[in-house]
């Protein structure tokens, strides 16, 4: 299926699979989409929301819902009892969707300044974006929403700069905040947020997800991508169409080996360090933070402080790493190599 793209290409897009902002199907969340409803039509929404929880779940997609339906009812007591599906057909959805709405704007990953691939954070000058934004006057008397997605991702300027936004806002301004590690963010920013928690999604879910993004999981694997994915559809659709599964395989064969094999180990970073492999490289990047987290969080479970330490130092060395090849283009497979004997390593301290 080749798919109509109407949003602007992102940092992390995913080609034939719909933006967020492009996502007219809106899975799982019910309690969360419930509240959010509840709260806009007794006046009672916040000016700031911070959506809480791991990656691909669909916090971003909620929170487009969310815009288009204070949006499309500017009269709170107005607005239906819930949030539904969006009507993709419609002059507000396709605005919305390819960045052309007034009133919407979406902070996340700016272009590199050659043109070339992305920055590797939110920097201060999409901040100041917010306050053209708000400067403005509100399209048709109704709300203004900005959307930082994810919000993990601004650096210290940038944190900075819309705190500052976050401390007086206009009337009838939104602030969603996506956060997939809402500890790496300012105390003050997550103070003045209301936040909302989101939880991986069913099985049942993941699946209907997965299949409502036009990409749906071959039944050979469904059950080892539903076990890897977590509950997160972007995940289950990179472990699925682009190697996910093979690539976490091959990591484990490594790490678990009393040495590593040198020749699979050249094999792998061949395969996700390639120039036109950036998926590959965010996957395999992503699933070290993720098995050097579950492995601290047992040592933590089982009464080893100090191994549990040890390896949130290795968590936060391997991500600076990560940083850096991304950064300063650093050769990307010397970084996967350097990371596969880390990590070895690090299994066995």
């Amino acid at each position: 299926m080749i798919l109509e793209r109407l949003a602007p290409e992102q940092y992390d897009t995913i080609e034939n699979v719909p933006e967020p902002a492009e996502q007219p199907l809106l899975v799982g969340h019910e309690h969360q989409r419930a509240a959010l409803a509840a709260a806009y039509r007794t006046g009672k929404l916040p000016h700031a929301l911070l959506f809480a929880g791991p990656q691909g779940i669909g916090k971003a997609t909620l929170a487009y819902h969310l815009a288009r339906h204070l949006l499309a009812h500017p009269d709170p007591a107005a607005a239906p009892q819930k949030l539904s599906d969006a009507e993709p057909d419609t002059a507000l959805f396709r605005q919305v969707a390819s960045g052309a709405h007034p009133a919407v704007l979406h902070l996340t990953r700016p272009v590199n300044d050659k043109g070339k691939g992305f920055k590797s954070v939110i920097t201060v000058d999409e901040i100041r974006r917010v306050s053209r934004l708000l400067a403005m006057t509100a399209h048709d008397g109704g709300h203004r929403i900005v959307i930082v997605d994810p919000a993990d991702d601004m650096n210290a300027n940038a944190a900075n700069a819309l705190l500052k936004n976050l401390e007086e806002p206009p009337r009838r301004t939104l602030f969603v905040l996506v956060s997939h590690s809402p500890g790496r963010l300012l105390p003050t920013i997550r103070s003045r947020c209301q936040v909302m928690l989101f939880h991986p999604l069913s099985p049942d879910e993941l699946a209907a997800a997965v299949a409502g993004a036009g990409v749906p999981i071959p039944a050979a694997t469904a059950a080892a991508v539903a076990e890897r994915a977590a509950g997160s559809p972007r995940e289950a659709i990179l472990l699925t169409h682009y190697g996910g599964l093979e690539i976490s395989k091959a990591l484990d064969a490594l790490v678990g080996g009393e040495r590593i094999n040198l020749a699979k180990a050249h094999r792998l970073a061949d395969a996700v360090g390639a120039r036109d492999h950036a998926i590959q490289f965010e996957i395999f990047n992503r699933y070290v933070q993720d098995v050097i987290s579950r492995a601290a969080g047992e040592a933590a479970r089982n009464g080893d402080g100090w191994r549990a330490n040890r390896l949130a130092e290795v968590w936060q060395a391997t991500l600076a790493a990560t940083d850096d090849a991304l950064t300063y283009n650093l050769d990307r497979k010397q970084h996967v190599l350097g990371i596969v004997h880390t990590l070895h390593a690090a299994m066995r301290t």
